[in-house]
């Protein structure tokens, strides 16, 4: 593979990541990062949070097949979280066509919708125990002296998170 370089010989990660990665994600998903990284524009403001692309299933080619012809378009695997897949299927015309507008070319004329968490599940809030003793005495001394409420509110929880955590 051909590295591309700039007039200083300096590349940029993403170039050397996507070079690795596009291969890989063309045998088994048949997408490239390209898609993946403007997904959130393609799907729009409505289903860019709750839609994640999986796969491409390329149909084999009609002169393969028997037909006449040489190409035929895919069928695109969206992940999509609970409810909204409902409204994903009502809103699938609109989506092939971004999509087919995003390749240049009619690419995919079917997508599959598969029920599945997109998101990474959030972490609970850690909410650490108040100091007591000399750490919160040595705390007070520290932030004594500011006089913005907010700001000595903020560094209170900030040392109070910062001390309580134990050697490890």
């Amino acid at each position: 593979m051909k590295q591309p370089y700039t007039c200083r010989g300096v590349v940029q990660i993403s170039e050397v990541a996507n070079g690795l990665i596009d291969p890989l994600l063309a045998k088994r998903a048949g997408i490239n990062t390209l898609l993946l990284g403007s997904w959130d524009e393609i799907a729009g403001e409505d289903f860019a949070d709750c839609t994640r692309p999986e796969k491409i299933a390329w149909q084999r080619r009609a002169s393969e097949s028997g037909q006449d012809g040489g190409y035929l378009p895919g069928v695109l695997t969206i992940a999509c979280e609970g409810a909204r897949a409902l409204f994903l299927t009502h809103a699938q015309g609109e989506l092939i066509q971004r999509i087919n507008g995003f390749f240049g070319f009619p690419a995919i004329n079917q997508i599959r919708i598969v029920q599945k968490p997109v998101s990474a599940p959030r972490k609970p809030n850690f909410k650490p125990r108040p100091l007591t003793g000399e750490p919160a005495r040595k705390l007070d001394a520290m932030i004594g002296g500011i006089e913005s409420d907010a700001l000595k509110a903020a560094l209170t929880r900030l040392g109070t998170a910062v001390m309580s955590q134990g050697k490890k």
